[in-house]
């Protein structure tokens, strides 16, 4: 089952916040065949993880079909990430600019810049990634999807974030 996206209920206190895209890549495990990539787009007022990607390999593509999915869910006025190669490549920045989307970077050193994503990855670290030894990338891309299916149902419902989550 599919989570739909519905932007956050409260519309009118919406209007004013710009709809930001928080991305990051993190390297989620080691399994026999090697280091895990994986990339979210994330929508930082309604903390909704609009797409995601996993790949074995550290280039461009996977972020580029993730950035194409979120843009078909609606698109943001900035989209925030790190200076990462895939970030800063012609053909991401490209994709932004065509949509006249800002393209914004965290400065060297400034994780904070983009705190929403960088708690989002404690959250998948933490409770799904360093509990579950995947023996191939088939296994962590069906624990990753269970587990953002059930993240978008909680972070869209509405409810404070504990300390746990």
């Amino acid at each position: 089952m599919n989570t739909k996206y519905i932007p956050i209920c409260f519309e009118e206190s919406r209007q004013a916040i710009p709809i930001i895209y928080g991305v990051r890549i993190l390297p989620t495990s080691v399994i026999d065949a090697g280091w895990l990539y994986l990339v979210a787009f994330m929508d930082w007022f309604s903390r909704y993880v609009l797409a995601w990607e996993l790949d074995c390999i550290l280039e461009v593509d996977f972020v580029l079909e993730a950035l194409n999915k979120a843009l078909q869910v609606e698109k943001p006025e900035i989209v925030n990430s790190d200076q990462g190669s895939q970030f800063t490549s012609q053909s991401y920045t490209e994709i932004l600019l065509d949509k006249r989307v800002k393209v914004s970077m965290d400065g060297r050193g400034r994780a904070m810049d983009n705190i929403f994503t960088e708690r989002l990855w404690r959250t998948v670290k933490y409770q799904e990634v360093y509990l579950n030894d995947y023996d191939n990338p088939r296994e962590a891309r069906r624990g990753l999807a269970r587990f953002f299916e059930k993240y978008n149902t909680y972070a869209t419902s509405g409810l404070e974030k504990s300390d746990t989550c």
